[in-house]
């Protein structure tokens, strides 16, 4: 195999595929990328058995041919070359070296065969369908912050993806929770996906997945079926696992009966909170929001370091109210918010608050208060 190819274009691709290689590992051809050359393309599969992703890019293939070398090592030396570098990688089968060249710099590296190199088996999809990045981008990144960390309730270690029955018809739907707070996300629901099944899209997958996502215009092709996920553009390919687990009912959580309305500038709110949790202890984080008319104070009592408040002028017309909450969470939920302001449900200080951007329904997050 030898080719020549661009810098940009071969970092952009290599950084793709080492991204999902994972560092440690017992397998070693897991480290490293496939690169297959043919006609005028060449492509960088990389997988860690739940993840394949596989970038397709145009170069000038003199020889073709396919061989495996380490993703970390190429992307590194790639990384270090002069932009606008015309980049030669020729592959030696006897000698089982890559070498690789740009300008006066080469380099010699080792390389497996490319029969060792898994490739994800591939599925038969119940559902096809496509949308656009820019509402993928919105239902992933704005649900991601809440998905759970805690390994033993493994099904809340991602996203969960499905079409969902909404008061204006039906939606695409991701949500996500840990258990103390959740993020539920709709998008108009793209033509042909009505009959998806319902699927937990891993957190490595949906960090990925944020590099396909760059044009909001673009259009990325979604494959789904009940073990597989699959998102391409007519460039990469990025196909997972779906973790095997059934969601909860997040619809019992989220409340519906709440009648006291706060409104707050939420970057007035995001920062005040940041201001007072200075003091709160690393433990906690406890901040506790006391409500009166049109007036909220943020307050922080941490014995151990100190107090803290601050006041700030707000829509709220309610009976007073002192809620606590842990301002990790509330800065979370606060950054999420697009708009101006951020409207707060409460009904006591002991039940969940739900956040939403002023009367938009389609972004509802819900966080679980704390004694303070």
């Amino acid at each position: 195999m030898k080719i020549s190819i661009e810098r940009a274009t071969l970092l952009k691709a290599v950084s793709q595929a080492q991204s999902v290689v994972e560092r440690r590992n017992t397998i070693p051809i897991l480290a490293n990328v496939l690169i297959e050359a043919e006609d005028a393309t060449v492509s960088f599969r990389a997988t860690d058995l739940d993840i394949e992703v596989v970038d397709r890019t145009a170069a000038m293939v003199e020889r073709a041919g396919a061989t495996t070398v380490s993703a970390v090592m190429l992307h590194e030396i790639v990384r270090k070359l002069p932009d606008g570098a015309l980049v030669s990688l020729t592959d030696d089968q006897r000698t089982g070296r890559l070498t690789v060249e740009a300008g006066r710099s080469t380099f010699s590296l080792a390389t497996l065969p490319r029969e060792d190199f898994p490739v994800m088996a591939s599925s038969e999809y119940q559902t096809n369908f496509s949308a656009k990045a820019g509402d993928l981008k919105r239902l992933f990144e704005k649900s991601k912050f809440a998905i759970s960390t805690e390994e033993t309730r493994y099904y809340l270690n991602g996203v969960y993806m499905h079409v969902a029955e909404t008061e204006n018809g039906r939606a695409l739907r991701c949500v996500a929770t840990d258990g103390h707070r959740l993020a539920r996300i709709d998008a108009a629901l793209p033509e042909d996906a009505a009959g998806m099944p319902g699927v937990i899209v891993p957190r490595k997958t949906v960090n990925e997945l944020r590099k396909l996502l760059d044009d909001d215009e673009a259009d990325i092709a979604i494959s789904v079926s009940e073990t597989k996920v699959r998102f391409a553009t007519p460039e990469i390919a990025l196909t997972s696992k779906v973790i095997d687990g059934t969601f909860p009912d997040y619809s019992r959580v989220i409340p519906a009966g709440n009648t006291k309305r706060l409104e707050v500038d939420a970057s007035d709110f995001s920062k005040a909170v940041d201001r007072v949790a200075t003091v709160s202890s690393e433990r906690s984080r406890a901040v506790k929001l006391i409500l009166d008319e049109d007036k909220l104070t943020l307050s922080v009592n941490a014995p151990d370091s100190g107090t803290a408040e601050e006041e700030l002028v707000v829509a709220y017309g309610d009976e007073h109210l002192e809620i606590g909450f842990n301002a990790k969470y509330l800065l979370e939920i606060a950054s999420q918010i697009d708009r101006e302001n951020a409207v707060f449900m409460f009904n006591s200080s002991g039940e969940p608050a739900l956040v939403r951007e002023g009367s938009d329904t389609s972004a509802v997050y819900v966080v679980m208060p704390m004694r303070v």
